[in-house]
């Protein structure tokens, strides 16, 4: 004799049992375990209803797909655990706070990376470069000359200075003089000597007579 119901009940019972006893069963993020032999009920209701899947099983008790846990299965599950404050989404994809990545934000990650060898860390909960000696900057971007560059000079390598016109040498602090200085006169910035007495003129080239 059959019994109204009774056929797709047996299905979806036997759909649960499977569930809870196939290969995926001992990895199920499910909260709480439903044992073999758990109380079915086909015409339970469940108000809010389950979600995600979730079925019925008595009720206002859900029992939920693997993924997902709480009293409805509301809540997305990732295993292992989003670390660093991120947040389940959706089965095993977290969303990262700033500074975190990685499929379960376990990667420390810094905004555009970090350059010229320089390797992002935490500190103090915060992302950041840690530059080798000869660079630094938020991203390692900024060389470093230990000589300083004069005269408006600027760094472009490690111990590199661009200089600009008129002005030469490791810290851009020999000034250039396209005409020599004569008599022993000094150039002391673009085109100017610095004449020693008695001599004068712009390259030096003139003597002062003597009264």
């Amino acid at each position: 004799m059959d019994v109204p119901g009774l056929g797709s009940a047996f299905f979806l019972l036997t759909s649960v049992i499977l569930a809870l006893s196939g290969p995926c069963a001992a990895r199920s993020d499910a909260p709480r375990g439903v044992a073999l032999g758990f109380v079915f009920d086909s015409k339970a209701k469940c108000d809010p209803p389950c979600e995600h899947a979730g079925i019925c099983i008595r009720n206002n008790t859900c029992f939920c797909s693997r993924g997902y846990e709480g009293e409805t299965c509301q809540y997305a599950t990732c295993y292992p655990k989003c670390k660093n404050g991120g947040v389940c989404l959706r089965p095993g994809k977290c969303r990262c706070p700033p500074g975190y990545g990685g499929r379960y934000c376990h990667k420390v990650t810094c905004d555009g990376g970090c350059w010229n060898g320089g390797e992002c860390t935490a500190v103090n909960g915060v992302a950041m470069c840690i530059c080798t000696s000869s660079w630094t900057g938020s991203k390692c971007q900024e060389a470093i000359c230990p000589q300083g560059c004069r005269n408006g000079g600027i760094c472009v390598a490690p111990g590199i200075c661009s200089c600009p016109d008129g002005w030469l040498g490791g810290a851009c602090h020999t000034a250039v003089c396209s005409q020599p200085c004569l008599n022993g006169g000094k150039c002391v910035s673009p085109e100017k000597c610095r004449c020693r007495p008695p001599f004068s003129g712009p390259r030096c080239e003139e003597r002062k007579k003597s009264h």
